[in-house]
């Protein structure tokens, strides 16, 4: 999509939350190859219509040349014609001249050859004073800077993404059922699926199954795929680490420690995955210690939420004797590059 039509949904984006009709629009939406089904569930689901119409506009942004043209065509389709209007004349009014900025050089008072070498300048840089982005806008040389880091997902599918969903427990193990996370993993399938994403869910597997499905993952080829995601949905615990804090268990009560999983996908094991970002959700408890929250005033006993036990769901954890590891240390060693572990509870 042109910036000018970017510009043009998000000048009009009052207007369309205010007035638009979503329900008319879904079908031709699906017909016309802008958004697939899961998509537009996804967009169904965000809430009211207004909402539904915030999040179609923002959406519409990233769906190609075409978007624009063809939302237009449905908008004159359905009835909305005077939105179309509207948004035509706003992609055709001219942009407002920037506005002057007076960018300066920033002097840097380095003092000390200590400072001095943490930063890398000369001594006689530091003597005279160093320019920011000398010669160029410093906004221009910081956004040079970021282009340089980001991640290009153009691919279609963009890549794999497994979902291990742990709710029910052998008797042995001692830990209960994970009633609610068949909710979480069912909201995980459609938003990975929006986002273009092939999607495999297993179920109450045991350890070594989960081992499983990890290392034929971490086997696949991912050449000519952008990015691949990992989301363990499970009971957890403490371990000793290097790295990536935290154990989850299979069904049968035995532990597999997350710096084990995400080693299956670095950089030496899974060649294809090199310079691609690899993301791994971990849902689980980080140990057996209780965050009983704090006292908030409740206008009645019914605003008490169901189903709030502060029961923990994660065994404690004793470090093995001999051994110098820390238990959820902070990590001593650099993280493999493009990964990165995301918790849903603090270590502990």
């Amino acid at each position: 999509m042109e910036e000018r039509q970017r510009r043009a949904l998000r000048r009009a984006r009052p207007r369309l939350v205010a007035t638009l009709r979503v329900a008319p629009l879904w079908q031709p939406l699906e017909d016309r190859g802008l958004f697939t089904r899961p998509m537009v569930e996804e967009l169904q689901s965000a809430g009211s219509r207004g909402e539904q119409a915030r999040q179609l506009v923002i959406d519409l942004e990233t769906r190609g040349k075409r978007a624009f043209p063809v939302f237009l065509s449905i908008l004159r389709d359905t009835g909305q014609g005077d939105l179309a209007d509207v948004l035509t004349e706003e992609c055709e009014s001219p942009l407002a001249p920037p506005r002057p900025v007076d960018l300066r050089p920033v002097e840097l008072d380095l003092r000390g050859e200590k400072h001095n070498r943490r930063w890398g300048c000369s001594s006689g840089q530091r003597q005279r004073g160093v320019g920011v982005a000398p010669g160029i806008p410093l906004a221009w040389g910081v956004v040079g800077d970021v282009l340089g880091f980001v991640y290009e997902l153009k691919a279609d599918p963009c890549g794999h993404c497994l979902i291990l969903n742990n709710v029910n427990f052998i008797r042995d193990s001692e830990l209960s059922t994970r009633h609610g996370s068949n909710v979480d993993c069912e909201k995980l399938e459609r938003r990975f699926k929006a986002l273009c994403f092939n999607v495999l869910t297993r179920r109450d597997l045991k350890a070594q199954e989960m081992l499983s499905e990890l290392q034929e993952l971490a086997r696949r080829d991912h050449g000519t795929l952008d990015c691949c995601v990992v989301v363990i949905l499970s009971h957890g615990c403490q371990t000793s680490h290097v790295q990536f804090p935290g154990a989850v268990y299979g069904t049968d009560g035995k532990p597999i420690p997350i710096e084990k999983i995400v080693n299956y996908f670095n950089g030496s094991n899974c060649l294809s995955l090199r310079g691609k970002p690899k993301l791994f959700f971990i849902q689980a408890c980080g140990g057996d210690q209780r965050d009983r929250g704090f006292l908030v005033d409740c206008d009645s006993p019914g605003d008490e939420a169901p189903g709030g036990s502060l029961e923990s769901d994660a065994t404690p954890f004793r470090p093995p004797p001999g051994t110098m590891d820390e238990p959820d240390a902070v990590a001593c060693l650099p993280t493999p590059s493009d990964i990165l572990v995301s918790y849903s509870t603090f270590p502990g």
